[in-house]
């Protein structure tokens, strides 16, 4: 039986591994950002020091929009003349309207695409992206496929910890009395996104030390708990922070093989710079 041909198609929110990034058969679609009119492809003619100077210089903070669903409808038309099906693996929807866009866009080109909700972001959907290529390679059929990556999908898990509370402010997500309140008494809170797909405030920790630690202690529990093989510590243009957390997480749970990337530039516009986040699968 000859084997299917088939196309990864994913949104510019994904951490892409230089081997994800280099592979022939995975495509990415940016997300929009807007500043000062201006609208840029997230990941092509954005880089991570504009993005930041922007952030720390502007007033206003940048906006971001999904993909259109032509621009979907345009990729979908050209896999159509070389693949059998796609499978599309997008942000969470509560938190963006990508994978609607992705749907729409399958169904203007009449392409066979299963389009699966990762539930989370950044390094969730990267373990999305090889559980799948390898499911693939095993030859196993689109639907089973597409049903076990939406059963991994449930069981991804997340800490974040935020650089400042001064995106949140910016951004209009809390109140100037709960900013002021939050600086004059080092809030540092820990955000998790649910397996629902929604962003929540997990706990508020009084300094980032504190923070920090309470971060390695929740990743041990579940490790304690799990099987827990790997995890993906994920950074807004905070490396030395990135590190200092793998160093802490290494002393705490030795044997994680751990990965350190970058928040993607339309993450980084509503998370911060100095942000960092811990995925992992259970």
């Amino acid at each position: 039986m000859t084997k299917k041909k088939v196309a990864f198609v994913t949104d510019s929110t994904a951490y892409l591994t230089e081997e994800l990034r280099n592979h022939p058969d995975i495509y990415v679609v940016p997300i929009v950002l807007i500043s000062e009119g201006r609208e840029y492809e997230d990941g092509v003619d954005l880089t991570s020091d504009v993005l930041y100077d922007i952030i720390r210089n502007q007033k206003e903070v940048p906006k971001t929009s999904q993909p259109s669903v032509g621009k979907f409808a345009v990729l979908y038309e050209e896999l159509k003349k070389d693949y059998d099906y796609a499978i599309a693996i997008h942000v969470s929807q509560k938190l963006s309207g990508t994978l609607s866009s992705s749907t729409n866009g399958k169904d203007q080109a009449a392409f066979d695409v299963e389009v699966i909700d990762s539930l989370s972001l950044s390094y969730a959907i990267t373990s999305l992206l090889y559980k799948g290529l390898d499911l693939v390679e095993q030859g196993i059929e689109k639907k089973e496929i597409a049903k076990q990556l939406r059963e991994d999908a449930k069981t991804s898990k997340n800490l974040i910890l935020l650089g400042s509370l001064e995106q949140l402010y910016k951004g209009g997500r809390m109140s100037g009395a709960q900013f002021l309140l939050g600086n004059f008494l080092k809030i540092k809170p820990i955000l998790s996104i649910k397996s629902s797909g929604e962003l929540d405030v997990y706990e508020k920790v009084r300094s980032e030390k504190k923070a920090t630690n309470r971060i390695v202690e929740l990743l041990k529990q579940s490790c304690e708990e799990n099987k827990v093989a790997q995890i993906g510590i994920m950074h807004g243009n905070a490396i030395g922070k990135a590190s200092e957390l793998k160093q802490k997480i290494e002393e705490e749970i030795p044997g994680l093989d751990t990965i350190i990337g970058d928040i993607s530039s339309s993450l980084a516009v509503h998370a911060g710079e100095g942000t960092v986040a811990v995925f992992w699968n259970v």
